[in-house]
């Protein structure tokens, strides 16, 4: 993106009368001629207006002071005057003025001999400016310095003329600034503004010491330097400096200025010797020698340095300094500067824990990248002398090289702080990070021993084998692969790990990782590519391997893939590809059309797909091109573009679109090809649900178009020039296609179009507007042209539409289209949509509030809308004008702004009409006008007007005046009902019928009752503490009946009243009110009469304090969430106007107010408002308001202070939970919750998380139950903020964890705490006592420790190690309580790295007993087993664990066998039992080892013993058949899975006994087992097993089953198993089978025939709705039976068989209705899509043509269903369509939904003739076309109904349109009919028809004769039916016509 930089403003210099006169004086006195012209010039200067002029003179004046010579001109008094007043000029001028320039240019061009005068001038003018006490001249003294040092020389000179005076100035300065900044705390505008003119001060006094060493230096030198006035203000100014550096107030960038100010400034004192590093090594250390190194002045001056307490950032700035000012480059450095270099790493390191801010993070990370930096430069060969470069120990000194050679405990340090900080939440500490590791690669290089070959150095080789193992969710480890990449090349990787590109492939689906990902793989691949160029020096002989290892990858997983992990394959990584080779489009190409075709239906997007992407990306990237004759060289054939453009996943078909769409060059034309294609994509992709593929529509869309438009202008230019015949054409092409897309776009906003396709042709529409406009002109495609009035009336009535997006956009593109299309000229038109609008505006249902304000808005831009608002008021005969205007104002002020001052003061007088209304009875507002309404559409159209430039401004403020009036007036009506504590259940819900004076009473008796009750009444953890609340007052809901009342209007019209009006008006107000409130702060120019009272503001001061008054009541009184939610929004935007305010009491405001909300917080009065509910109601907000205001850019005082403070409360009392203390915590906790949770503050807040993370932990200590509840709820916000969002289903991804390394490096003060409370907790834990002793906070420790893990990359040295938590963890498995052993048992993996794993497995085996005793304590047993099992299932998932495993397995079996009787009936505790069986079934069944020479062999024979020995297996009496004690069944699970994997998992590992039929036993018993849960278990591993092998077995020609089981053992369990769970499992194990293997079915002994199984299975289904599993299984595999049937019997069917299929039929209906659950329509489309073959399009028609057609009806119904998986698998049918049906020209395989309804039709009429069903079928299709719903006649009853049901938006299914569906029977019954010319259809069928149509015909025309005026606007659903029944029955009575 280009920046266009900003033209310096010119300003001419105006002189008061007095100064001007003087000057004009001494420029008119006696002088030479030459003089006498200079000074006739600089006077016309003067005294000229314009700015340029004044430059041109100034100029002028410059050559002529060039011209005069010494010998002819005299240095008398005009030329003093002369030069004097271009001085003056100099100083007054501000310095970006360019006519200071031009002074510094012409007083520069003087001769040398008046060179020191024209100093001598210019010093006495500086002078005299510097010795000015002004205050508000400081910033522009400054900056007259600054640019006496811009490349003026004389500038400069005069500089080191006053440099004493310059310099007092700037103290003087500093001093001033210092002292100031103390006294704006609050006023952020200003304290900005500070801040901004003090680090110019020290910016600028740097530089004049910079520019001034010489003089400094020759000062210095003098005896007396000490005592001089240059010594004494350079020590003045380091004072200053010190005071800017230990003064936490000032910004990061003032401190890191003086930070080098103080280095340069000792530096220049004392010069370039051996003491600077030192004094400069004690400042960082803080430390003064006991030798006289450190002189006296600058102890003096910087004592603020050499304190102790000062801010940990200090050090951060100097060493700063120390890099910038100090000389590191190009020289040989002195021992000192080494230790120096080496120290300042250390120091900065030593910070790491101890700053908070992430902004001082930032600073810390940038300034170790700048050290890193200069060392590279200090160590490499180039900086020494060629004399040194003798030997490769002479490259770089010593002491560097050994300290900074990678493996030196410096460099380990840094690389620590990589590893702690290469995930920061910052991106520019990621980055710096990154570049840090990169400079330590090059640090190594110049010190290691292996320059020549990096690949041979074992420190590169060991740190890339250790970044390779980490995880590659860690976003650092790509970053410094790349690095590594860069420095050892890409082969030595790949070698190391062959499958890298694969596997980066695979991690480009996660959007959070894809960019890491693509960036290393593009440096692999180039890399790659080069080092194969010069290995292979013969052209191309590189590239097959380079394919193999990249391309041949890229397109396995695009084929293979879901979509929704490669769309970022074609974001980030496809095209750096292709920018790296093109040459390998081709290949790509090739090989994609070389792949058989792969199955799509799993979520992939097969090879047309892949093909698309590649070309997409090739497209835009330049390599492909198109050209009219051969669409993109030829590589994709138009039917296969085609297809993609139709195809059934979304992605496939934006690939499709953006090859069309999307071109390397803006101008290229589109050819004929590609417009065809586009008439084929949009027709049929306007309705899509998924938001993101819409927009991508949009998106590809206008490329296309832009495409048109620049290329239609390069095309006229050239038909300008010369015309050309075939240029024509291509316009007249463009001119029909844009006329087509346009009438394409408006045909769809017919009545009852879904929001997509409405949403997608606004959106389209709007682009033709913006790009061509709808002109009516010649020039350009007159597009206006092809706008009918009908269209615009389709876009007009969008603004009824229920979603707001559509109204927004119809409302924007209505004031784009013809004027005389939309008609809002004609005064009859206009009056009557702005009645409507006024009427919709007082409507009881909230959305056409919405209406009524896009209604006004559209009609505010007409001229005659003020005389149609009279008319309306003439019309209603009410007696108010709004006031009028005289012509003086009226001529000022626009169109627009006259026009919304007339509505908004029409809108206020009938707004205060209807609260008088309210204030009498609220229930006759809520049912005739509520307030809402009118408030609503007041704010909207005051959103349109521009306040910045109103002209009626004393209109505007008495009009805002009246409204802030109204508004709190509303809010008084309504508070009583918004601010109690359950206004729902005050304002009754039930149904029941009550007098209105009951619902009157009890409007009435609401009155706000909020006090600090709901604490002081809070129950205490005391076991003796009985109830003593049995005394209080009935509750104030205790009525729960609705009330519908009947109350009178004013003229006696009676309203119908329903609870839920009441609470919408009272809400719906509450909203509008802060909104509108909000509003007018926010836009309002602010108006201050005492002050500036010629000001263009409309609103007060008091206005605007008083509305803040207003929103804190809100807030802080407002009980339920609803009513402070709404004030929040309003008041966040006063407070984002208090911060831009001009007014130094506004900007105080929020300081002042927060200041008083904490105290009150604090003091816990009993008389406070505060409204003290569990989660402080709006007391968060209010505060949330307050500080996310404060500017980012400050130093966030009031955000720290008031984190101080809430953190101070949060904490517990030392005094025990008191009255005084609870209330307090309690605020404070949910407070800090909010303010965790804001996203405004970011990183300004986790500074504090260490606080809050303390104080939430130690909240669970307390007894009073709503301190542990704002606990929980802060303790959840703290993990979400530590750790990031969850970012999938896995509660234990590494995604949402961190080092230890990490937390505790962020959160130092973590470490102690959590390790102090965990000792403290581990203590508590001890079961042998019996007794369950729980720590409170124990829990949320173990959370919190769960997510943290070691890093390989962290070493053993770690200083915040997580080695001392172990030990209290594993002491934590011991508790009594089951939750608390299985959260240590998670919480220790993460603390034991992989390495250590077998070991610790080992100790904690060792630790159970070998033999059962009485002192044997099982909840130790099972928390040990728990830990063991744990870090043994992460063991063996662990993709980087070490491969040799032999010794581990040894030690673990050894320490297992003493213990196995754990396991057997030795062991009375089955929970225990069950676990160590858990053990030994990861040991036996997960390790591939050889079995003949391993323990592992024997181990698994006792595991065997022990498992046939069991319970489960050889149960020894009844007790043991039906185990009811604890455990029993998560026991025999256990043995279930031992079991599972002995015959079905992993059988070749055990050796089973030779008899037959072991594992068939063992798998039977499991199946009868009288625990449902084995047996469920077992089926879902055979259903597993099953799905895994499906494919592997049919080509095999194995078995049914892959494992010893008969299928009668699960046909007779479907026939008898009775729990739901266990039946719908095995009839899915019995769905995948073959049916062939199934039948004849088996029930033990018994064969039933298919049909028997099949009723059976039909009574099941249709007793089985209760379970949607069940269901579905049974739908499955009965459907199954039934294809089967229909095929086995080619002959008649049965009558018994008929009436099966009738059922079956039946029931497929049922399960497609709209009502059904997502998974029963899923089944249904797979159902009905697998019978497509058999049952739908086969011409024996075996199910008889009217069931054949109801299932054809039944997948049409589910192509329209609401959900797009089910559409998705219902359009699946067209690729089972028989090859014999294919019509040519039709895509085949996977289209999208309306594609495939389309075809479906379609292809039914074809059947219809196959079958020689035409009449039956013409008869079928125009019932469909006439609809099965019909009309509400009682249109009377209509608006009563709807009352009840506010906002009730239409009919449930958003994507069907019956209109469309309608639309296409008709046009394939029309085809039909044409091709068979005598159907046949009986005279009866087409009368009954004809009399349905009729009867619609004439139900829909008296319809549409009672609804109201417009009332497209006022009865929008009713309309949409009317429109509906009227269309379909005018599309059948036409056919009917042609049949009769």
């Amino acid at each position: 993106m280009v920046v266009k930089k900003k033209t310096p403003k010119v300003e001419a210099v105006v002189l008061d009368y007095v100064k001007l006169k003087s000057l004009t004086d001494s420029l008119s006195v006696e002088g030479d001629s030459r003089s006498i012209e200079l000074a006739q010039v600089l006077k016309d200067s003067l005294s000229s207006p314009d700015p340029v002029e004044q430059i041109q003179l100034i100029s002028k004046a410059g050559v002529m002071l060039e011209q005069l010579r010494e010998d002819e001109s005299s240095t008398g008094p005009l030329l003093h005057a002369c030069l004097s007043t271009l001085a003056f000029l100099y100083t007054t001028l501000p310095a970006k003025n360019p006519l200071k320039r031009a002074v510094a240019s012409a007083l520069h061009s003087g001769p040398d001999w008046l060179e020191e005068k024209t100093v001598g001038w210019l010093s006495e003018c500086l002078s005299s400016s510097l010795s000015s006490t002004n205050t508000d001249h400081f910033s522009h003294l400054t900056d007259s310095i600054t640019s006496c040092l811009d490349g003026f020389k004389i500038g400069e000179k005069c500089v080191h003329r006053l440099l004493t005076e310059v310099l007092q100035f700037f103290q003087r300065t500093l001093n001033y600034y210092v002292e100031q900044n103390r006294g704006l705390a609050g006023r952020h505008v200003a304290q900005a503004q500070l801040m901004q003119s003090c680090l110019a001060v020290v910016k600028a006094s740097m530089l004049v010491v910079q520019r001034s060493q010489e003089p400094i230096s020759s000062a210095m030198l003098s005896a007396s330097s000490d005592q001089s006035d240059l010594h004494q203000v350079l020590c003045g100014l380091l004072n200053c400096y010190t005071c800017i550096l230990t003064d936490e107030e000032f910004l990061q960038t003032v401190q890191s200025t003086a930070g080098m100010a103080v280095v340069l400034f000792i530096r220049s004192i004392m010069g370039n010797g051996d003491d600077v590093p030192v004094i400069v090594a004690g400042l960082l250390q803080c430390s003064v020698d006991a030798g006289d190194t450190v002189p006296q002045w600058l102890r003096l001056s910087c004592a603020g340095l050499y304190d102790s307490s000062r801010p940990a950032a200090v050090a951060l700035y100097l060493s700063h300094g120390a890099l910038a000012m100090l000389s590191w480059r190009g020289k040989t450095h002195s021992p000192q500067t080494e230790k120096l270099l080496l120290l300042i790493p250390e120091v900065l390191l030593s910070l790491d824990t101890r700053v908070k801010e992430s902004s001082t993070v930032m600073v810390v990370a940038r300034v170790l990248t700048l050290w890193s930096g200069l060392a590279v430069d200090c160590v490499q060969v180039d900086t020494c002398p060629p004399l040194l470069r003798s030997s490769l120990d002479d490259t770089c000194p010593p002491l560097l090289r050994s300290s900074l050679v990678g493996g030196s405990p410096l460099i380990a340090r840094l690389h620590h702080h990589i590893y702690a900080h290469w995930e920061h939440p910052l991106d520019g500490v990621r980055h710096q990070t990154r570049t840090l590791f990169q400079n330590l690669l090059k640090i190594h290089q110049h010190c290691s021993d292996h320059k020549s070959d990096p690949t041979t150095d074992p420190y590169i080789s060991q740190l890339t084998r250790d970044l390779l193992a980490l995880e590659w969710h860690m976003k650092g480890k790509y970053g410094t692969l790349a690095c590594l990449v860069e420095h050892l090349g890409a082969d030595y990787l790949l070698k190391l790990d062959g499958g890298l590109p694969s596997r980066l492939l695979g991690l480009m689906g996660d959007q959070t990782l894809a960019p890491y990902a693509s960036d290393l793989l593009e440096k692999l691949f180039v890399s790659h590519k080069a080092q194969l160029c010069v290995r292979f020096r013969d052209g191309h002989a590189w590239i097959d391997g380079w394919h193999k290892v990249w391309v041949t990858p890229l397109l396995q997983v695009l084929c293979t893939a879901r979509l929704d992990q490669t769309t970022y394959i074609l974001d980030y990584f496809l095209p750096k590809l292709l920018r790296c080779n093109p040459s390998s489009l081709s290949h790509m190409v090739q090989a994609l059309q070389e792949m058989p075709s792969c199955t799509e239906g799993a979520g992939s997007r097969g090879a047309l797909g892949a093909l698309m992407t590649c070309l997409r990306a090739a497209r835009s990237q330049g390599v492909l091109r198109s050209d009219e004759e051969e669409l993109w060289g030829g590589l994709v054939s138009l039917p296969l573009m085609r297809q993609a453009l139709v195809h059934k996943h979304d992605q496939v078909r934006m690939d499709a679109l953006g090859l069309l769409c999307e071109s390397h060059r803006s101008t290229e034309k589109l050819s004929r090809k590609e417009m065809e294609l586009i008439r084929h994509f949009l027709p049929f992709n306007l309705n899509s649900q998924s938001p993101g593929v819409r927009q991508q529509t949009v998106s590809l869309l206008k490329k296309l178009l832009c495409r048109v438009k620049d290329s239609a202008q390069l095309l006229q230019k050239r038909q300008e020039q010369h015309e050309n015949d075939r240029d024509q054409q291509v316009l007249n092409m463009y001119q029909e296609f844009l006329c087509w897309f346009c009438e394409t776009l408006f045909q769809v906003l017919h009545p009852g179009a879904s929001f997509s396709r409405c949403l997608m042709a606004l959106h389209l529409l709007l682009l033709i507007a913006e790009l061509f406009t709808f002109n009516t002109g010649s020039v350009g495609f007159a597009l206006g042209e092809s706008v009918s009035v009908a269209h615009a009336q389709a876009v007009l009535y969008c603004l009824a539409n229920n979603f707001l997006e559509v109204k927004q956009l119809a409302c924007n593109l209505l004031q784009k289209l013809p004027p005389a299309a939309v008609r809002l000229q004609e005064p009859e038109r206009l009056q009557s949509l702005l009645q409507v609008a006024l009427n919709l505006s007082t409507s009881t249902k909230p959305f056409d509030s919405v209406t009524a304000a896009h209604l006004l808005n559209l009609l505010l831009h007409q001229p005659g809308l003020q005389d149609a608002l009279l008319g309306c008021i003439q019309e209603q005969n009410i007696p108010l004008r709004p006031p009028a205007l005289n012509q003086s104002q009226v001529s000022e002020a626009s169109t627009l702004e006259q026009n919304t001052l007339a509505v908004v003061q029409w809108l206020m007088i009938c707004l205060k009409e209807e609260i008088l209304k309210a204030e009498s009875s609220l229930l006759q507002a809520s049912a005739c006008c509520p307030l809402y309404g009118r408030a609503h559409c007041i704010t909207a159209v005051l959103q349109q007007l521009n306040t910045g430039s109103l002209a009626l401004l004393s209109q505007w403020r008495a009009v805002v005046s009246e409204l802030i009036g109204l508004c709190y007036r509303m809010s008084d009506v309504v508070s009583p009902v918004v601010q109690s504590s359950s206004p729902e259940g005050l304002i009754p819900m039930d149904t029941e019928s009550e007098t209105s004076a009951d619902l009157q009473k009890i409007l009435q008796e609401i009155q706000p009752r909020d006090s600090n009750d709901f604490f002081t009444s809070a129950r205490e953890l005391d076991p003796s503490e009985t109830s003593h609340n049995s005394e209080q007052k009935e509750p104030e809901n205790e009525v729960h009946k609705q009330q519908i009342c009947n109350t009178g209007g004013s003229d006696g019209e009676a309203y119908r009243v329903t609870a839920q009006m009441v609470l919408v008006c009272c809400w719906r107000t509450m909203k509008e009110v802060s909104m509108l409130l909000g509003h007018l702060c926010q836009s309002m120019n602010l108006y201050c009469p005492l002050t500036h009272p010629d000001s263009r503001g409309v609103i007060t001061e008091d206005q605007v304090e008083g509305v803040g008054k207003y929103f804190r009541e809100q807030l802080l009184q407002s009980r339920h969430r609803g009513a402070f939610e709404l004030a929040y929004v309003g008041f966040v935007r006063l407070t984002e106007m208090l911060c831009r305010s001009g007014s130094a009491t506004l900007q105080q405001l929020p300081s002042h107010w927060l200041k008083e909300v904490l105290e009150e917080v604090k003091s816990s009065d009993p008389s406070s408002k505060l409204c003290a509910t569990r989660r402080s109601a709006g007391i968060p907000f209010y505060i949330q308001a307050l500080l996310s205001s404060e500017p980012k850019s400050s130093s966030c005082g009031l955000l720290k202070m008031t984190m101080r403070s809430l953190t101070a409360l949060a904490m517990p009392s030392n005094d025990g939970a008191t009255e005084s203390s609870t209330v307090p915590q309690v605020h404070a906790l949910n407070i800090l919750r909010a303010l965790y949770r804001d996203t405004r503050l970011g990183e300004n807040i986790v500074p504090f998380v260490s606080e809050g993370m303390q104080a939430a932990i130690l909240g669970f200590t307390s007894p009073v139950w709503a301190v542990r509840n704002s606990s929980t709820l802060l303790f959840s916000t703290l993990i979400t903020r530590i750790f990031g969002v969850k970012k999938g289903k896995d509660e234990h991804s590494k995604k949402n964890r961190m080092t230890g390394r990490e937390f505790f490096t962020r959160f130092p003060a973590l470490y102690p705490f959590l390790l102090s409370q965990l000792q403290e907790a581990a203590a508590s834990v001890n079961s042998d006592s019996g007794q369950v002793k729980l720590h409170p906070s124990l829990f949320l420790l173990l959370l919190v420790l769960g997510r943290l893990y070691p890093s390989p990359m962290d070493g053993s040295s770690s200083p915040l190690g997580l080695a001392p938590f172990m030990p209290l963890i594993i002491r934590c498995g011991r508790s009594a309580v089951y939750r608390t052993r299985e959260m240590a048992a998670r919480a220790l993996v993460p603390f034991v790295l992989v390495t250590q794993v077998p070991s610790t497995i080992q100790t904690l085996l060792e630790e159970l007993p070998e033999v059962p005793g009485p002192g044997i304590q099982q909840n130790h047993i099972h928390g040990t087993l728990l830990q063991v099992l744990s870090l043994l299932r992460s063991y063996l998932t662990d993709t980087h664990r070490p491969q040799s495993e032999n010794t581990e397995d040894c030690d673990l079996s050894s320490a297992i066998f003493p213990r196995l009787w754990l396991a057997t009936r030795r062991n009375l505790c089955l929970v225990t039992r069950g676990a160590f069986l858990d053990l030994l079934g990861c040991l036996c069944g997960c390790i591939p080892v050889p079995v003949s020479e391993s323990p592992l062999k024997k181990l698994r024979e006792e595991t065997l013993h022990i498992l046939m020995a069991s319970e489960l297996v050889a149960p020894q009496g009844p007790d043991d058949i039906d185990l009811s004690v604890p455990g029993a069944t998560q026991y025999l699970q256990s043995l279930a899975h031992i079991a599972i994997s002995v015959c079905v998992e992993s059988p070749h590992l055990w050796e089973c006994p030779e008899a037959d039929g072991f594992q068939r036993d063992l798998l039977e018993r499991l199946l009868q087992c009288p625990h449902y849960e084995v047996r469920l278990f077992a089926l879902e591993q055979f259903l597993k097993r099953l799905q895994r092998t499906e494919d592997k077995s049919q080509h095999c020609g194995q078995g049914p089953l892959p494992f010893e089981l008969s299928v009668s053992s699960l046909t007779s369990l479907a026939l008898h198993e009775t729990y739901p769970a266990c039946q719908a499992k095995v009839l899915q194990v019995l769905a995948v089978l073959p049916l062939s293997s199934l039948l004849p079915w088996r029930d033990g002994m018994m064969s039933l025939s298919c049909q028997e199984v099949l009723e059976h299975l039909l009574t099941l289904l249709e007793t089985s709705t209760y379970s949607v599993e069940l269901y579905c299984a049974t739908l499955s595999l009965t459907s199954q039976l039934v294809v089967h049937l229909a095929e086995s019997t080619p002959q008649e069917l049965s009558e018994a068989a008929v009436v099966c299929l009738s059922r079956w039929g039946a029931l497929v209906l049922q399960s497609c209705g709209e009502e059904q659950p997502a998974e029963v329509k899923l089944m249904s489309a797979e159902v009905l899509v697998k019978a497509v073959p058999t049952l739908l399009t086969a011409p024996a028609l075996p199910l008889g043509i009217t069931h054949t057609v109801a299932l054809w009806k039944c997948l049409f119904t589910l192509l329209q269903d609401e959900d797009q998986d089910v559409r998705d698998g219902a359009a699946d049918f067209t690729c089972y369509i028989p090859i014999s049906l294919h019509n040519t020209g039709v895509a085949t395989g996977a289209v999208s939904p309306p594609v495939a309804l389309e075809m479906g039709v379609g292809l039914l009429c074809q059947l219809f003739q196959m079958w020689d069903h035409v009449a039956a079928g013409v008869v079928n299709l125009i019932e469909w076309l006439l609809g099965d719903e019909q009309l509400d006649t009682h249109c009377a009853e209509a608006p009563d109904l709807d009352e009840e049901f506010l906002f009730e938006k239409g009919d449930l299914n958003l994507w069907a349109e019956p209109l469309l569906w309608a639309r296409m029977l008709h046009g394939h019954l029309s085809a039909l009919l044409r091709v068979a010319y005598s159907p046949g259809v009986r005279a009866t069928e087409l009368d009954r028809l004809s009399a349905i149509a009729n009867s619609n015909f004439l139900t829909a025309q008296s319809s549409m004769k009672a609804l109201p005026a417009l009332f497209q606007f006022s009865a929008t659903i009713v309309y949409g039916k009317t429109t509906l029944l009227k269309e379909r029955t005018s599309l059948a009575q036409s056919l009917l016509e042609t049949l009769g």
